[in-house]
């Protein structure tokens, strides 16, 4: 079974950090997109991060110079730091194109959101 599972948040003062965890287990041949989201109550899920298998990133605006996305292979990291009230959310991570070794292509897999919160 393929499926994304994440760890590492928690709650952290604001100017703190956090690193975020997601690997996709399974029978994985490659993952083309794998990347963070987040989603606050009465909000639609944000895009935060995502890291190609070509080596492409790229972030939102408003994580720039603070948050680092980074892959080994099946696995994807969010070092997040100078923390902020406002990134206070559910993060979830996605892959996009996930091909198995059985040649099976999923399009889109989801974690089940890991919760952040930035507070003093």
């Amino acid at each position: 079974q393929v499926q994304l599972e994440e760890s590492g948040g928690g709650l952290v003062q604001p100017g703190g950090s956090l690193r975020l965890s997601c690997t996709c287990s399974g029978s994985i041949r490659n993952i083309d997109v794998m990347g963070w989201y987040r989603q606050t109550p009465g909000h639609e899920r944000e895009w935060v991060a995502t890291a190609t298998r070509n080596g492409r990133i790229d972030y939102v605006d408003n994580v720039k110079g603070r948050f680092t996305i980074s892959r080994d292979k099946n696995t994807v990291f969010l070092q997040m730091n100078s923390l902020e009230p406002e990134d206070t959310a559910v993060y979830y991570c996605s892959a996009k194109r996930v091909t198995t070794t059985y040649n099976y292509r999923y399009i889109e897999l989801w974690g089940q959101g890991t919760l952040v919160t930035v507070s003093s």
